[in-house]
């Protein structure tokens, strides 16, 4: 019945600071993919500031809970508040108006939107106006402290949580209208503050009923992410309760990592509630090729035969786009499918569909990505391990889970094609996505030439492959990147600046882009999960690290002190922030020609 689409983490990892031209793009391609189910979510902040100065916080209080626009997807999963915020009010009525053509958008070309619910999380305001009510305050999210965590939950069995959850939707309803799908998470990477089954289906019955109270219909979406997240706490019996507490039918779950962890299996098919079978795929929109093709392929009709199943769709949930186009078609294209597909001659038809023209070179690099890259098994999790995209140190991970040299010669193969197919936009941007692997593979190259030269004290070895990586591969990279709009930093940068109003909100909006794929938090709190291969990011942030790294192990074999991991972090921290505030504007045009820079990294590095 369903074809699903979108992250909640995607609002803020690839759709911050969209204007209606990109939206309407991002919608156009869902028509075109068949999606026919998706959230909509922007514009909720400006309705939720209306329902708490209806309810008698004021501004202050607001502004305390609000987290800046980069960061507003975990302060609606009652992750993270006030961090990087406040929301400007021009925030708020440019992103009603963008919400009001998304809906009108989906609607008219027959897709269901998912609207926001009322999940239990409120700002400590509430409990200056209600002194009575019965609030928890939640401990804290990932590695941050109650500065910007911690935020207070409602209990379930409190009138207020009726009354909050009712008038937040009603008010939504009345501005958006519905299609009767509604989202809510209580509980996402948080511990609940009891196990006991009797009060997870309080919680989960409590927003249900905050739904239906607005709307009769209402149809509850929710993200499974949790019950994998957290499988110590999300025993059969706690995940039976939550799923329990609203009535079989009116809830959808989101089983969102399937295609690695999937828990239908272990949970009799969400004990009889509706779910959809997705790919998660890519954590914090890291660029790297990756691709789990053959449980892709698999599993969603495995799940189809499960006993009693009750599956109802497919869906595609990467936390961030714009990465491995290839992974998205095959999946938008299994949901058509009655059985699996034949992955080597439909790679070879994709490149063709792709470029425009017939190509065997092309199609024997798809082959070869296809079985490597493309082809992890057992339980992947993709985030972007790389040395080229981590705070340097002498234990970093360089386990590919497929042969290097495919990479290599699919590279080789996409160069031989370059003059039939060098005027297609799809290949040029191809070009530089596999050069790009190829050179994060040669980094982990270098980077284990270096510790194995400071390991055994051999200083020129040292000096030379330090020297290369910093001075040569690394400028040689950025380039390259720099050569396509797609791998910008500045795109990402000027997107952010373009949503404000003044210059202080140009600012504002400029240090969240920034802090967001870098630090992301104050002091490095979530480093680099949200990692980027950008033209001037590998530059001035990532070569800088190494350039660093590397100068403190000569130092270091010169002096004869040993090398203290602790102490390079504190002074790599000072570069790492330096970059946030380093006020350059980076160009949003790209410079210098792909094919001609991918050649001379080829002919200098190719092994």
């Amino acid at each position: 019945r369903y074809r699903y689409y979108q992250n909640v983490c995607a609002q803020s990892y690839s759709f911050a600071w969209w204007d209606w031209a990109r939206w309407e793009r991002e919608i156009d391609w869902m028509a075109l993919s068949g999606i026919n189910l998706a959230p909509a979510f922007a514009g909720q902040e400006a309705v939720w500031q209306r329902v708490y100065r209806n309810l008698g916080l004021n501004q202050s209080e607001i502004d305390k809970y609000f987290t800046g626009p980069a960061f507003l997807a975990w302060n609606r999963m009652g992750n993270l508040r006030r961090w990087a915020g406040p929301l400007p009010p021009a925030w708020h009525f440019k992103q009603l108006y963008l919400q009001y053509r998304i809906v009108e958008r989906m609607r008219s070309l027959g897709m269901t939107t998912v609207l926001p619910a009322f999940a239990g999380h409120v700002p400590q305001g509430i409990l200056r106006v209600f002194p009575r009510v019965n609030a928890t305050r939640l401990g804290h999210w990932s590695h941050f402290d109650c500065t910007y965590s911690c935020t207070y939950l409602l209990d379930p069995e409190d009138p207020m949580f009726q009354v909050i959850g009712m008038l937040f939707l009603k008010e939504l309803i009345k501005e958006f209208g519905t299609d009767h799908v509604y989202s809510a998470d209580t509980f996402n990477e948080m511990t609940p503050l009891s196990s006991d089954p009797a009060y997870l289906s309080r919680v989960s019955n409590a927003v249900f009923r905050s739904m239906t109270g607005a709307d009769p219909k209402a149809l509850w979406l929710m993200q499974g992410w949790l019950f994998q997240h957290q499988p110590d706490f999300w025993q059969p019996a706690q995940v039976r309760a939550l799923l329990h507490g609203v009535p079989l039918g009116r809830m959808i779950v989101l089983d969102l990592f399937a295609e690695s962890k999937p828990v239908y299996q272990w949970t009799e098919s969400f004990y009889g509630q509706p779910f959809i079978w997705c790919m998660l795929h890519n954590f914090g929109g890291n660029h790297g090729l990756f691709g789990t093709v053959e449980a892709i392929n698999h599993g969603p009709f495995a799940a189809r035969r499960f006993p009693n199943s009750t599956m109802v769709g497919t869906g595609l949930v990467p936390e961030g786009i714009e990465q491995n186009d290839m992974v998205y078609e095959l999946m938008n294209e299994l949901g058509w499918r009655q059985e699996p597909l034949d992955l080597p001659s439909w790679v070879t038809r994709y490149a063709e569909r792709r470029y425009g023209a017939p190509n065997a070179a092309a199609a024997g690099a798809w082959r070869l990505l296809l079985r490597s890259v493309y082809n992890c098994t057992g339980v992947c999790v993709n985030h972007n391990r790389s040395p080229l995209v981590r705070r340097p140190s002498l234990r970093m991970d360089t386990e590919l889970w497929y042969n290097a040299s495919d990479v290599y010669e699919a590279w080789r193969l996409l160069l031989s094609a370059g003059a039939e197919l060098g005027s297609s936009p799809a290949f040029l941007y191809d070009l530089v996505d596999v050069t790009r692997q190829a050179a994060q593979q040669l980094v982990s190259d270098y980077y284990l030439s270096i510790r194995q030269a400071f390991q055994s004290h051999a200083l020129p070895e040292l000096l030379t492959a330090g020297g290369v990586l910093v001075y040569d591969l690394l400028p040689e990279l950025d380039s390259l990147l720099c050569s396509h709009s797609l791998f910008l930093l500045g795109r990402w940068l000027e997107s952010a600046r373009a949503v404000a109003t003044s210059s202080r909100e140009a600012e504002q909006y400029e240090l969240n882009a920034r802090n967001q794929v870098t630090l992301w938090g104050p002091s490095g709190n979530i480093l680099d999960y949200a990692n980027k291969q950008l033209g001037g990011l590998v530059l001035d942030y990532y070569a800088v690290r190494w350039s660093l790294f590397v100068s403190v192990l000569v130092e270091s074999l010169n002096s004869g002190r040993p090398f203290h991991q602790d102490q390079f972090n504190h002074a790599v921290f000072q570069v790492e922030r330096g970059f946030i505030y380093n006020k350059k504007r980076y160009p949003a045009v790209p410079a210098g020609d792909t094919m001609e820079i991918s050649r001379k990294l080829f002919l200098k590095y190719y092994p």
